[in-house]
């Protein structure tokens, strides 16, 4: 084949790719996704405010609550709401959790009592484990080429690194103007503009085959089954516990080694934080490209690795010996090798199920995943406190060292890590 007709089939390819992305159906979802983590986000400072107010006294307590009432809404209700919506549409799952989310954050400037805070925030949160798995799992459909679908998987862990860096901004311009009531407002803008933007999408009409006729408690548990019984799929369980240790490090830690171990200012925090972000971001836009030539298993494998190397390296830069610099290093290593391990965890489960067990399947790794951070956040934080911050880290790289000899025993060299049919693999 001559130069000429190479390039023009590889811009033809790249068009088709291209135009795929930047469809109506993908758009909007990829929309909707944005606005509602922007929502969350303000919700978030938000609700520190509103701990302050309700009760002053134990304003960190209202919210270390709350946010555990988060991860166990996450971990309980994701594959129970997925058998109650099973045969559903996704896109009127989605819209449904939406008008859930909107209610509760209009409630929320009413409250003026611990006890409400925790039942809104359950509530808010059972909505948002009934979008997340949903969104997940009506992707595949949409962008059924493996390549976008790797995009989208980037795009989406970039969506939650932005997030996480500008929704603060965005809630310290809005404090400037309004109250931190405001805010609440904005959240349930950011839940309306997300509804919309799934209505506007043409995609989730596809409603998937379900066996409504088995029993609910089968259906609640088809999912974790799923993950119970196929080798893939343990292998991510293990590999998401080794990036939870990460994530768990650098978010509980972050502020006790900065501020008591290296005695810098409150700036300092957020630097780390951004650079764990940044490090994240810089592995999501590289993968597209990265898994072109290299299999899931092995991009997750090193990653890892890294992440038992990084923790390792933890155990130093939390001690009284560690220089800022080598602070920052590891904490982009950790950044890059969570990403390394989670983005590429959705070709996986997509390729492991068939298309009806895909509303399960995520639904189940919703649950199971966070489960890993409810293990990962007490190491961090409660071990940290009581035996010092080098001995978490150590615990940390010990659990990351088992799961990731689980991860190589469970899942073969061998075994193709995507399917090319819809059809699972065991």
């Amino acid at each position: 084949m001559c130069v000429c007709a190479q390039m023009c089939t590889y811009d033809g390819r790249m068009s088709s790719e291209l135009s795929t992305l930047q469809g109506r159906a993908y758009r909007s979802l990829f929309g909707a996704q944005v606005v509602a983590l922007l929502g969350t986000g303000l919700l978030t400072v938000a609700l520190s405010l509103l701990a302050y107010d309700v009760a002053p006294g134990s304003a960190g307590a209202v919210v270390a609550t709350a946010l555990t009432i988060k991860m166990v809404a996450y971990v309980a209700l994701a594959p129970a709401v997925s058998a109650l919506t099973a045969g559903l549409r996704p896109r009127t799952v989605m819209v449904g959790a939406d008008v859930v989310r909107v209610m509760v954050a209009a409630t929320l400037p009413w409250v003026d009592q611990v006890w409400q805070v925790y039942v809104l925030i359950f509530l808010l949160q059972a909505a948002s484990a009934t979008f997340t798995p949903a969104y997940q799992a009506l992707l595949p459909t949409v962008l059924p080429r493996k390549d976008d679908y790797t995009r989208a998987l980037s795009n989406s862990r970039l969506a939650y690194d932005l997030e996480s860096v500008l929704s603060p901004v965005v809630a310290a311009g809005a404090l400037l103007v309004v109250s931190y009531h405001g805010l609440f407002v904005g959240t349930a803008a950011g839940f309306v503009g997300s509804a919309v933007l799934v209505l506007w999408s043409r995609q989730g009409a596809h409603v998937v085959d379900v066996e409504l006729a088995a029993p609910f408690r089968e259906r609640v548990t088809a999912g974790v089954l799923l993950f119970v019984r196929r080798r893939r799929l343990r292998a991510v369980l293990a590999l998401d516990l080794a990036a939870a240790g990460a994530t768990a490090m650098v978010l509980v830690n972050t502020v006790v080694v900065a501020r008591e171990t290296l005695g810098r200012d409150g700036d300092s925090v957020a630097v780390a934080l951004g650079v764990f972000g940044a490090g994240s971001m810089v592995v999501a836009l590289s993968l597209p490209r990265v898994l072109r030539h290299r299999t899931e298993r092995q991009v997750m494998l090193t990653g890892t690795v890294t992440v038992t190397v990084a923790l390792a390296a933890a155990v130093a830069v939390t001690s009284s010996s560690t220089s800022w610099p080598a602070l920052l290093v590891v904490w982009f290593a950790l950044g890059a090798a969570e990403s390394a391990v989670l983005t590429p965890t959705g070709q996986v489960i997509n390729a492991a199920v068939t298309e009806a067990e895909r509303p399960a399947a995520f639904a189940a790794h919703f649950s199971l995943s966070h489960a890993c951070y409810l293990l990962a956040y007490p190491v961090a934080g409660w071990v940290g406190q009581a035996a010092g911050l080098p001995v978490s880290a150590a615990v940390l790289t010990v659990v990351a060292v088992a799961a990731t000899t689980v991860a190589v025993m469970t899942w073969p060299a061998g075994e193709p890590a995507t399917a090319t049919t819809s059809r699972s693999r065991p």
